[in-house]
């Protein structure tokens, strides 16, 4: 296996898995909560020492690319607390591909079969901090109750 950690220059990410920034673009467009960049990048890489992305939403669409590894699964929760779940990998019925919509709930964890999952990620318009939000136990209760018991390991410590 290739360590995607040093051979990328990973920093362990806020939501889980490991990350690098590696492209912001120079030209920026207006949004209703400001000026972003017209689109921004990252390397994103889930192993086994950091197994999961907590539960988050940004403003923006963000897509991904599976480069390596896999399968990862990801889990979608929309307004009205529909729950989905997507595998990016390489096997019949998996996706190499996967859009998430701005205002999606999202979180990641490799499923037992893999040791470690690297996707490429495009946030339209780019990634800002005051765009992003992660879900917490309190909200989730209030929000999507039913939810609670099987997503509780998808969500940050409070």
């Amino acid at each position: 296996m290739t360590d995607w950690v040093a051979r990328l220059g990973l920093e362990p990410h806020p939501e889980g898995g490991w990350f690098r920034r590696i492209h912001t673009e120079a030209r920026r467009v207006a949004t209703p909560a400001g000026s972003r960049p017209i689109a921004t990048s990252i390397h994103y890489l889930l192993d086994r020492d950091r197994p999961r992305g907590v539960f988050h939403r940004n403003r923006s669409t963000i897509l991904h690319y599976l480069q390596d590894g896999g399968p990862v699964d990801y889990f979608l929760l929309d307004e009205r607390g529909s729950l989905r779940r997507v595998r990016l990998g390489r096997a019949f019925g998996e996706e190499l591909f996967l859009a998430v919509p701005g205002g999606l709930w999202k979180a990641s964890r490799l499923p037992p079969e893999s040791d470690y999952a690297l996707v490429s990620e495009v946030v339209v318009p780019g990634f800002d901090l005051a765009d992003h939000a992660f879900l917490t136990r309190e909200l989730l209760a209030d929000l999507f109750p039913r939810h609670l018991d099987d997503l509780a390991d998808l969500l940050r410590p409070d």
